[in-house]
């Protein structure tokens, strides 16, 4: 067995799999929690979902990073 001196740059098929459910599960919570927004009248609960929105959005662009498709810029 090879020991690493390093941990290697490399994204294994287990790796990938678990940023896959991350990714969709950021995706999906983002758009329901954006979806909610216009229908909540309480202003104190709307900037609780907006700071969520920011939360989920920077989950999927870390997580698009450590894939190597994300950078910085928004089309």
């Amino acid at each position: 067995m090879e020991k690493y001196t390093e941990v290697p740059n490399i994204i294994t098929g287990k790796d990938l799999d678990y940023l896959s459910d991350m990714f969709e599960w950021n995706i999906g919570v983002l758009k329901n929690t954006n979806a909610s927004i216009p229908k909540v009248q309480d202003e104190e609960i709307t900037n609780i979902l907006k700071k969520g929105c920011q939360l989920f959005d920077e989950n999927l662009h870390t997580i698009l990073n450590l894939l190597g498709g994300y950078n910085g810029e928004e089309n």
